[in-house]
């Protein structure tokens, strides 16, 4: 059975991804049961950004969103011994689902399993590897009360495998009962009680549309004259920290107008891997920034080291979830220091991502490897604070040699004047 798509099927604006214009749509879907009675009801939307390889070995990003032919084939109802399943079908092979399973009570969603298919050379043009890549992450939704409708208009963000899936003016009922939707609405932590449905733009690039809540800065001053605040992030591989990190992040972006923002560590959340040789550590703020920074071991036979060679960025309109710039750099060759120590620098440092983007760093303090008892090892210092280690002691150095000299200049000056006083006797 096809989603009902009538006028709830709202034409949205897409981002410039790297393939183009896209259109990407709302979906409902009405699941029914053997008496032709609603048991499972979605309305929302979803956007995926896709790292890939392509047969040049390098990686390129790509924009995967719902097209205007949807299909359900596969979604399940679900009782008090099966999960319902929300399934859904689009484009050149593409697909997605959530499972649900109830308590007593309430419901909640479990997992949810996305495959793209790169045989979509619209989507994935060179890509290295051909056909279905399947991914499945455990979902976020947190459990709803029986006979209520989970609402959610703000954007929330799922991300595994170089994937990020992207969700908005989500609404959703599992395990309708008597085949009416319930008009009683558990909302997500993201939304506030007076929250109004989002309404896409239906004209005006999305770079520059009104919608944006990113502030731009005044034109005669391209930094703001506070620093960002010093975010304290780190990951566990089990129950062992494996990465630590400090650091206080702006972002600058070059487009129409210039955009500084300023990463709010007490709204930022940390996510990643720790691998043998490499190592992840993922920033969402929650609302509009994910920022990605990868780091890898080199163990040559005479180096034993570790630093920073990749960065990602993707900034995204809180409203409606649309791309705003998205940027990666994989050639940094940064914040290096040998195996089990730490890399400190305390003074501002510049990450230029490209040629639009640039990520300020403050107090930074970083080790991705090695962590031992969760506490950071023995920093090496960045140049510009040995340089400024070197100052210091050479400016006081300075200042007691005029302090001697002046000294020994007033000694000389007060003994001529003793000789002088004893001829005059």
């Amino acid at each position: 059975m096809a989603p009902r798509c009538s006028s709830s099927c709202l034409l949205f604006l897409l981002l410039l991804g790297a393939s183009g214009f896209f259109q990407s749509y709302a979906v409902e879907v009405d699941v029914k049961d053997a008496s032709n009675a609603t048991c499972l009801y979605a309305e929302w939307m979803m956007r995926f950004l896709i790292k890939y390889e392509t047969n040049s070995s390098d990686y390129k990003n790509a924009t995967l969103n719902l097209s205007s032919s949807v299909t359900h084939n596969g979604s399940v109802c679900g009782n008090d011994t099966q999960a319902a399943l929300l399934a859904v079908q689009f484009g050149e092979g593409h697909s997605w689902s959530v499972n649900f399973t109830k308590t007593n009570e309430t419901y909640q969603g479990d997992f949810v399993t996305f495959t793209y298919n790169t045989n979509d050379t619209a989507v994935f043009p060179d890509a290295k590897r051909k056909g279905p890549v399947t991914i499945v992450v455990k979902a976020v939704m947190r459990p709803v009360q029986l006979n209520n409708v989970f609402v959610c208009h703000n954007t929330d963000f799922l991300e595994a495998e170089n994937v990020t899936q992207i969700f908005w003016n989500v609404t959703v009922q599992a395990f309708v009962q008597n085949g009416t939707i319930s008009k009683k609405e558990s909302r997500c932590r993201a939304d506030t009680p007076t929250s109004a449905p989002t309404v896409p733009p239906t004209t005006a690039n999305v770079t520059t549309a009104s919608t944006t809540t990113l502030s731009p800065a005044p034109t005669t001053a391209p930094k703001p004259v506070e620093n960002p605040d010093t975010g304290n992030y780190s990951l566990k591989s089990g129950n062992k920290t494996c990465l630590l990190a400090t650091v206080g992040l702006q972002l600058n972006v070059s487009q129409d107008k210039p955009l500084l923002i300023n990463i709010n560590p007490k709204t930022t959340s940390a996510d990643g891997t720790c691998g043998n040789r490499t190592a992840t550590l993922k920033l969402n703020d929650g609302n509009t920034t994910l920022i990605g920074f990868t780091f890898v071991k080199n163990e040559s036979a005479n180096v034993q080291k570790f630093y920073l060679k990749e960065v990602n960025v993707t900034l995204l309109n809180r409203l409606n979830g649309s791309v705003i710039s998205s940027a990666d750099n994989n050639n940094f060759s940064k914040w290096d220091a040998f195996l089990g120590s730490s890399y400190m620098c305390r003074k501002e440092q510049t990450l230029q991502v490209n040629e639009d983007l640039q990520i300020h760093t403050f107090n930074l303090w970083i080790q991705p490897f090695l962590v031992k008892e969760n506490k950071f090892s023995t920093a090496e210092e960045c140049l510009a604070d040995s340089d400024l280690n070197f100052l210091i002691p050479i400016a006081v150095g300075m200042a007691l040699g005029f302090l001697i000299i002046l000294v020994f200049i007033s000694y000389i000056i007060g003994r001529r004047k003793s000789r002088t006083g004893y001829q005059s006797v």
